[in-house]
C-alpha cells in the first residue's frame, strides 16, 4: 500500500511516516515548507518529500491512502481535490490507529504539560529493563535517540496524546483514536483557546478518553491535580494515583534540587521503590518521571510496578528544547524551553532559583502559542513571570489575526512587573528585543552569573541562536 503524507516535514508526521516505512509501506509525502531536521531524516530513510501542494500531482497517484495533517484546510489544492473526488483520506491519529496502533497495548501519555517529556521517559526505561518498545514521541529526544520506533509487537507501544485536535475535518481530540491500555494524565489545564471553550470542555474530553480505557488497563493519574480529580470516580476501570500526596499510590517524596541536580524517592504503597538522581530540573520532571515509571511498570507487570528497574534515571539526557542548555559559561548560561503556558514558565524559574543560587534570572517569552498570543492566560504569565529578576516579551506572532482587544499585551504586563520590581522590557520586533537582551543588565547584576533561559514553541525568529553566537564569540 502507498501511503501520501500531506505536511510531512512536521515532527509528528514525519515520525509516523518513518513508522509506517518501517512496516513496509510505501511513503511519500508533501510540504509547503521542506525544511531540516525532518526533511533530512526521511531523506535519509528514502522516503520522497514534494515541494508544496499539487492537485494534478495527488491525481496522478493510484492506490493511495491520503493522511491529512492538522495544520491543512480548506483551500488548499490538495485538500480540495480528495474533497471533489471522494478518495480515501485519513486524519493522523486515525491512520496511526489503523496501522500501527490497533493490534498493540498501549501506554498514552497525556496532559497539558509534561507530555514529550514523559513519553521519552517510559520508552527509554521500557528499553532500559530489556524491553523492545514501539514508541512515537512528538519532539526530539536524546533519550532514546530516535522520535519513533515500531518495536516489538508483544511489547508496549507508547506514543503522546495530544488533546488538540484531529484534522479539519475530525475536531475530536487526537488520543481519542489511540487505544489506550494505559493511560496517563499527567496534569490538565485550560489551554488550547483555539478550540476549547473553557476548562470544563477540556475536562470533558479527557473525561471522553477515560471512558475508553479498558476495565484490564489502567488510568494512571497525577494525584495531586485538583483539576483531574473533578473527573469524578472511574469505577469501569483500574486508577492508580501518583504524586507528593499521601493518598496517593506511588509518592514522590523528599524531593530536593541544587547546583549539583536533583534527587528524590519513590514509594509504591507504602513501600520503598527506588531513590532517583538525576541531572533533570525541578519537582515537575521528577513527577514525569514518577509517571512514566508506573506506566511502563504495570505494562510489565500488572500487580507490582516496581518490578521496573530506575537506576536509568540518572543517565537520562530529556528532550531537545525542553529545559536545553546551550550555553554553559561561569558568567552566563543560556537555556531554551519550550514553555508556552504559564504553569510551565512559573515550574521551571522555580526550579532554577535552586539550580543556580546567586545568579540573575532572565526570562525572555516569546507570545507564539494559539492561546498564549491572546489575553486568555495574560494575568497567569503575568505571575510567573515576576518570578525572574529580569523580564524580555518578544513581539506577538501573528499579531495582525487578532483583534487588538483578543491580543496578548506585552507593554501592559512590562508595566505590571515593573510595579513588582522586576526589570522588564519589549520591542516592536525580535530583531530588537536581541539588541535590548544583548545591551541591557541590571545594574544591581554586576558581578554576578547571568542565566537567560528563552520560553518559545516556535523559532523566536532566529533571536536564540544568534544570542548564543555573540555570547560565544
Amino acid at each position: 500500500m502507498r501511503v501520501y503524507f500531506m505536511g510531512i516535514c512536521g515532527t509528528a508526521m514525519g515520525n509516523a511516516a518513518l513508522l509506517l516505512r518501517s512496516r513496509g509501506f510505501e511513503v511519500l509525502g508533501s510540504d509547503a515548507n521542506v525544511y531540516p531536521p525532518m526533511s533530512t531524516v526521511l531523506a535519509e530513510a528514502g522516503i520522497e518529500v514534494l515541494p508544496g501542494y499539487d492537485a494534478a500531482r495527488l491525481a496522478q497517484m493510484k492506490d493511495t491512502v491520503v493522511v491529512v495533517g492538522n495544520a491543512q484546510s480548506r483551500g488548499n489544492p490538495e485538500v480540495e481535490w480528495l474533497l471533489d473526488n471522494r478518495a480515501a483520506c485519513l486524519s493522523l491519529p486515525q491512520a496511526l490507529h489503523d496501522f500501527v496502533l490497533k493490534d498493540r497495548r498501549n501506554i498514552v501519555v497525556c496532559g497539558t504539560h509534561g507530555k514529550t517529556t514523559t513519553t521519552a521517559l517510559a520508552a527509554f526505561l521500557l528499553r532500559e529493563n530489556g524491553r523492545d518498545p514501539g514508541f512515537l514521541i512528538g519532539g526530539v529526544p536524546l533519550d532514546p535517540p530516535t522520535g519513533s520506533h515500531l518495536g516489538a509487537a508483544a511489547d508496549p507501544f507508547v506514543i503522546e496524546g495530544d488533546e488538540y485536535d484531529s484534522a479539519f475535518f475530525d475536531k475530536r481530540s487526537k488520543f481519542i483514536h489511540y487505544s489506550p491500555h494505559i493511560a496517563v494524565l499527567n496534569n490538565l489545564e485550560f489551554d488550547h483557546a483555539d478550540i476549547f471553550r473553557d476548562l470544563a470542555d477540556v475536562q470533558r474530553t479527557f473525561s471522553h478518553l477515560t471512558r475508553i480505557v479498558p476495565r484490564n488497563g489502567f488510568i494512571v493519574l497525577n494525584g495531586d491535580d485538583t483539576n483531574l480529580a473533578a473527573l469524578g470516580p472511574m469505577g469501569w476501570t483500574q486508577v492508580i494515583r501518583v504524586g507528593t500526596g499521601e493518598n496517593n499510590d506511588v509518592r514522590i517524596v523528599d524531593f530536593a534540587e541544587s547546583a549539583s541536580g536533583a534527587s528524590f524517592k519513590l514509594r509504591w504503597r507504602g513501600h520503598p521503590w527506588a531513590e532517583v538522581k538525576w541531572p533533570q530540573p525541578g519537582l515537575f520532571n521528577a513527577r514525569n518521571a514518577a509517571m512514566a515509571a508506573t506506566a511502563a511498570g504495570l505494562a510489565l507487570d500488572p500487580k507490582n510496578p516496581t518490578v521496573l528497574r530506575l537506576e536509568a534515571l540518572a543517565r537520562f539526557r530529556g528532550v531537545k528544547r525542553r529545559q536545553e542548555v546551550l550555553l554553559a559559561t561561569p558568567r552566563l548560561t543560556v537555556i531554551e524551553d519550550f514553555g508556552h503556558h504559564p504553569t510551565a514558565l512559573a515550574e521551571t524559574l522555580q526550579s532554577f532559583r535552586a539550580r543556580f543560587p546567586g545568579a540573575v534570572l532572565t526570562a525572555v517569552f516569546e507570545p507564539r502559542s494559539n492561546t498564549a498570543r491572546t489575553r486568555t492566560l495574560q494575568a497567569g504569565f503575568m505571575r510567573a513571570l515576576a518570578q525572574a529578576d529580569e523580564v524580555y516579551l518578544g513581539a506577538v506572532n501573528r499579531a495582525e489575526k487578532l483583534a487588538e482587544s483578543e491580543r496578548f499585551d506585552p507593554e501592559a504586563v512590562v508595566q505590571h512587573l515593573e510595579t513588582q520590581g522586576i526589570d522588564a522590557h519589549t520591542a516592536p520586533t525580535n530583531a530588537e528585543l536581541l539588541g535590548k537582551l544583548q545591551t541591557g543588565a541590571l545594574p544591581s547584576a554586576a558581578g554576578k552569573p547571568r542565566v537567560v533561559v528563552f520560553f518559545t514553541n516556535g523559532s523566536f525568529d532566529g533571536i536564540i541562536g544568534k544570542f548564543v553566537a555573540k555570547a560565544k564569540g
